[in-house]
């Protein structure tokens, strides 16, 4: 059985100020208020799990143990068919330059290994999102969200973040980097998850 959350304070297991904003608007109406782990001066954790929920769970239970607070961490990234599943759990890291994240060098590679893998059309996608929510004694629940989509070229719209301006989600005509930032969360594969996760502990 489902464990439920008690309480209305939850530890979000993020440095992303934006990620953290995005649950905390969520489950906002739960009457739960979320800090991050930058609140807490929690370091990150290495990732070092080859899966989303592997990497979720490690975010998630380094916070909770360090806090004794519930904690809740999310690992996602985008799945692309014609890719073998790349970039999958390095999402991230294909925009790592050693001064930052460049999400547009990122994006050029996708397409530039698209085109020389000869990726057929529509060129299938999909943003994976998991989520785990840790206690204190161990326990955790797992949530697993997703939408799908096309990569398309060339890049549309400076909104959102990462791989946004090349994901056309199935039945919009707008990328997530052209979307209004409510619109998107609320079809995102991260709100597919919370979605999940309210039903599961917070309902």
């Amino acid at each position: 059985m489902t464990r439920r959350f008690e309480g209305d304070r939850l530890l979000v297991a993020t440095h992303n100020l934006g990620k953290l904003e995005e649950i905390a608007a969520l489950l906002a109406p739960r009457g739960v208020i979320c800090t991050s782990a930058a609140d807490h001066g929690l370091p990150e954790p290495a990732e070092t799990e080859s899966t989303f929920a592997g990497n979720a769970r490690i975010k998630a239970h380094a916070a909770a143990r360090a806090t004794g607070l519930p904690a809740l961490s999310d690992d996602s990234g985008l799945v692309v068919d014609g890719l073998g599943g790349a970039p999958g759990v390095h999402t991230a890291d294909w925009a790592e330059t050693g001064q930052g994240r460049d999400f547009v060098m990122a994006m050029e590679r996708l397409w530039h290994e698209l085109e020389a893998a000869r990726a057929p059309e529509p060129r299938n996608a999909r943003f994976c999102c998991t989520l785990v929510l840790a206690w204190p004694d161990g326990h955790d629940e797992l949530f697993e969200g997703m939408v799908h989509g096309r990569i398309v070229w060339p890049m549309r719209g400076v909104l959102g973040h990462g791989f946004d301006p090349v994901f056309l989600p199935d039945g919009h005509e707008l990328t997530f980097g052209e979307m209004d930032r409510w619109e998107k969360n609320r079809l995102s594969h991260r709100a597919d998850a919370i979605a999940r996760l309210v039903e599961g502990c917070f309902s």
